[in-house]
């Protein structure tokens, strides 16, 4: 992969899970990462201090993504770092929750379309400014935008919004030279897939999977790296599905 050194990013949602895992790929590859939370500031201060030791530099940046201007926040803080370049947007940070329709309700709805949309888009829109020819974006959508699992009717539509969002904005960017791709990770087990930690999870994923193991963070954060990369610099308005061949 090419060098990301002397490049500036901003991961949401990075203090674990894919978040934390794409944060540390990009300082591995060289770029200064902004490691952006909601509530566990500790482990974002834990992932900030792991890029550090490793010689990397990055920051923790707070923001509640679920208020109306949570994105004009934390473009605002982002800013204020980076000055005027921002080379990498990594809108990772998500909401999920199993709920069968009959009992899904509206907070909950919303919520899911707070966080998981209505976030990213203002995210991108508050940072244009300081985005520029070359510069990446990636977001990240999921396996149940593209098939069905589950109870997951809600969180599912919020992911068709991404993949739709990836086409308008890499059509609309791509004048100014910004890259749009999204990333489709299939079950990975993180504390926002909880269940794929159980026996009854693991069985479930490795079932429908080409692939006879569980995904790994690390596994989906090297295709968002790679993406945020000039190795991908032909790639835009895509959704790269990284999930070991899940319900092929």
């Amino acid at each position: 992969m090419s060098t990301l050194t002397g490049k500036t990013a901003l991961v949401t949602g990075a203090s674990r899970g894919i978040g934390r895992a794409s944060a540390l790929a990009l300082a591995k590859a060289g770029a200064q990462v902004l490691v952006h939370y909601g509530r566990g500031a500790q482990e974002a201060d834990a992932v900030v201090a792991e890029i550090r030791q490793a010689g990397g530099t990055s920051e923790k940046i707070a923001a509640d993504l679920r208020a109306a201007d949570g994105p004009h926040v934390l473009a605002q803080r982002t800013r204020a770092i980076v000055g005027g370049r921002l080379d990498i947007l990594v809108a990772n940070a998500g909401i999920s929750g199993a709920v069968a329709i009959e009992e899904t309700t509206v907070e909950h709805f919303d919520n899911l379309f707070a966080v998981n949309v209505r976030a990213p888009f203002f995210l991108v829109q508050q940072l244009l400014p300081v985005m520029c020819k070359g510069s990446s974006i990636v977001l990240l959508s999921s396996l149940a935008a593209h098939a069905a699992l589950g109870t997951l009717a809600a969180y599912a539509a919020t992911k068709g919004a991404i993949d739709t969002l990836v086409k308008h904005f890499a059509a609309t960017l791509g004048e100014r030279g910004i890259r749009v791709n999204a990333v489709a990770p299939g079950v990975v087990p993180t504390d926002m897939s909880s269940f794929a930690k159980t026996e009854a999870g693991r069985d479930f994923a490795i079932g429908m999977q080409a692939l006879k193991r569980m995904a790994e963070p690390d596994d989906i954060a090297a295709a968002v790296a790679f993406l945020a990369s000039d190795e991908a610099r032909w790639i835009t308005g895509d959704t790269l599905h990284v999930d070991g061949g899940s319900k092929l």
